[in-house]
């Protein structure tokens, strides 16, 4: 599972042979979520509120990184970095 980010605690995954619709998985301690790209929404699992509230914040900001990086692993290419929240 490459890590594409980590803030905060935090850390921002992506499978190369995950399923739709288009999403990531966030880690935060033992707690665990996948998440939609197109909307911020928790697909699966469950985080803490302040984390869900950072991660919904960083989805926002970089929406268009995150679909970018879908269609990479969709294609087997090597994931991008995203920056991280600050």
């Amino acid at each position: 599972m490459p890590r594409i980010s980590a803030f905060y605690g935090i850390i921002i995954a992506m499978y190369y042979d995950d399923h739709p619709p288009p999403h990531f998985h966030a880690k935060y301690g033992e707690h665990q979520a996948q998440v939609a790209i197109a909307t911020g929404d928790l697909l699966n699992g469950d985080l803490p509120r302040r984390a869900r509230t950072l991660v919904a914040e960083w989805t926002a900001l970089h929406r268009e990184e995150l679909m970018a990086n879908w269609a990479r692993a969709e294609r087997q290419e090597p994931l991008h970095r995203i920056e991280p929240l600050s």
